[in-house]
C-alpha cells in the first residue's frame, strides 16, 4: 500500500565552507541524488534556483544565490555517481550554472523506459517500486524567492530522498534483463545532447509551420530565427521578446529589402520595423536569401519517394517490439532513427549497439525483402524470415 513519506531532516547550505565540506564528504560515497529547481520564463538561460542532494541518510538543499556552484565541477568530474530522475533540464541547467555535467550518471527515468514504465514520472515510479508517493508541491512555486517555506523546503528535499533506493532496486532489475549496459549507453547519448544556446542555426525548426514554407522562405527563416537566436543569448531575454515566431515568419514570407517592406510584413510591430533592429533583421533576411535552403524536414527525413511507406510500416513494428520487450517507444527509436537507418546514414543509432540488436538489423532485412511482417495470433505483427531456403 502506497504511502506518503514523513518528512525527513535536511540541510539548508548558504555558505561557501558549507557546500566545500558537502563536496568533500559526496566525494567518499559511491552515488549521490541530484535534482535542481530553475526558472527560464524571463531569461533566455535557465536560472538555477535550488540544488537538492541526497545520500545515506543527508538530505541538503544548496542556495545557489548565495554560493558559488561552480565548485560542484570537482564532485561532476569524478567518478562518483549521480541519480537523476528525468535528467535531460538538469543537465542543461547545471551546464550553464556549473559549467559541468556529471561525467557518471544514473537517470531513473530512462532506467524505468527499460522496464515498462514507458516515461514514467518521479511520482509514479516512486510509487510502483517502493509503494512511496511523494508530496505533492505547487508547480508555480517561485524557487527564487527568499525565504522559502517549510513546505517548499520538504517538497524539494523529497526530489532525492528515495532516489539513491530506487535506483539500486531498478539496477538490480536491469542487469536480471541483461540490459545495464542499455541503459549506460541511454544516459551517455543524453549527457552529448546539445543544451539551450548551442545550436541557434536549428532555431527555425522549432518555429510551427515553417516546414510549409518554400526553400527560398525556408532559408530566410533559418536565418532569421538564428539571429533572433543569438541575440536573446546576448541579452539573456526570452526569444519572444526579441521577435514573436508569427514575425519570424512573416518576415520569411515576405523576405523585406527595406524598413517599409518590412513594416508590412505580418506580426512586424513599431519596434522592430525601424532603426538597428530593423537593420539587422533586414541584414539577416539578405544573408537567408544567399544561403542554400535547409532541408525541409531537418533530421534526415528527406527521403527518397520509395522509402517513405516502409517508415510507416516500421513504425508499426517497433510500437510492437516495444511492447513485447517493455521498452519505452521513444527510446527504442524515434521516427528520425528510422529515417536515418533507411537512408543509409552512417552514424544512424539504430545501425549499432542495443538499438541494432532489437531492431535494427531486423529493419535492414525486412527492406531488403529478406524478411516480412505477418500478424500472430493474438493480433500482433511478427517478423518472419522469407529468404528462400
Amino acid at each position: 500500500m502506497s504511502t506518503v513519506p514523513s518528512a525527513r531532516p535536511h540541510r539548508w547550505v548558504d555558505q561557501q565552507a558549507e557546500l566545500e565540506a558537502v563536496i568533500d564528504e559526496l566525494l567518499a560515497h559511491p552515488a549521490y541524488a541530484i535534482d535542481t529547481e530553475f526558472h527560464r520564463e524571463r531569461t533566455y538561460f535557465p536560472t538555477l534556483a535550488l540544488l537538492q542532494l541526497g545520500w545515506d541518510d543527508e538530505l541538503v538543499l544548496v542556495d545557489p544565490l548565495a554560493v558559488d556552484v561552480t565548485v560542484l565541477r570537482r564532485l561532476f568530474d569524478s567518478e562518483v555517481e549521480a541519480v537523476f530522475h528525468a535528467a535531460q533540464q538538469d543537465l542543461d541547467v547545471l551546464t550553464h550554472a556549473v559549467g559541468a555535467v556529471p561525467v557518471n550518471f544514473f537517470d531513473t527515468q530512462i532506467a524505468g523506459g527499460f522496464l515498462g514504465y514507458g516515461t514514467p514520472s518521479l511520482v509514479s515510479i516512486l510509487n510502483g517500486e517502493l509503494g512511496v508517493n511523494p508530496p505533492k508541491g505547487d508547480r508555480l512555486t517561485d524557487w527564487l524567492r527568499r525565504p522559502l517555506t517549510e513546505a517548499q523546503r520538504e517538497y524539494a528535499a523529497s526530489d532525492v530522498a528515495y532516489l539513491i533506493e530506487l535506483a539500486d532496486g531498478l539496477k538490480r532489475q536491469l542487469a536480471e534483463h541483461g540490459r545495464t549496459d542499455w541503459v549506460v549507453e541511454a544516459c551517455q547519448e543524453l549527457r552529448r545532447r546539445p543544451t539551450s544556446g548551442t545550436q541557434p542555426d536549428d532555431a527555425w525548426t522549432r518555429l510551427k509551420d515553417v516546414r510549409g514554407l518554400r526553400p527560398r522562405a525556408r532559408a530566410v527563416a533559418q536565418a532569421v530565427a538564428a539571429w533572433r537566436e543569438r541575440a536573446a543569448m546576448e541579452r539573456n531575454i526570452p526569444v519572444r521578446q526579441i521577435l514573436p515566431d508569427l514575425a519570424v515568419l512573416g518576415i520569411a514570407q515576405r523576405q523585406p529589402a527595406s524598413e517599409k517592406e518590412l513594416s508590412q510584413a505580418r506580426g512586424v510591430d513599431e519596434r522592430f520595423s525601424r532603426g538597428k533592429l530593423a537593420q539587422e533583421i533586414l541584414a539577416a533576411v539578405a544573408a537567408g536569401k544567399e544561403a542554400e535552403p535547409p532541408e525541409a524536414r531537418p533530421g534526415g527525413d528527406d527521403l527518397d519517394r520509395d522509402l517513405r511507406p516502409a517508415v510507416t510500416l516500421v513504425s508499426a513494428w517497433v510500437s510492437q517490439v516495444a511492447r513485447a520487450e517493455k521498452i519505452d517507444t521513444a527510446i527504442l527509436a524515434t521516427r528520425a532513427d528510422l529515417v536515418e537507418l533507411l537512408a543509409g546514414e552512417p552514424d544512424a543509432r539504430l545501425a549499432t549497439g542495443w538499438r541494432a540488436e532489437v531492431l535494427g538489423d531486423g529493419i535492414t532485412r525486412l527492406v531488403a525483402g529478406d524478411a516480412a511482417l505477418t500478424f500472430d495470433r493474438e493480433g500482433g505483427l511478427r517478423l518472419v524470415d522469407v529468404r528462400p531456403a
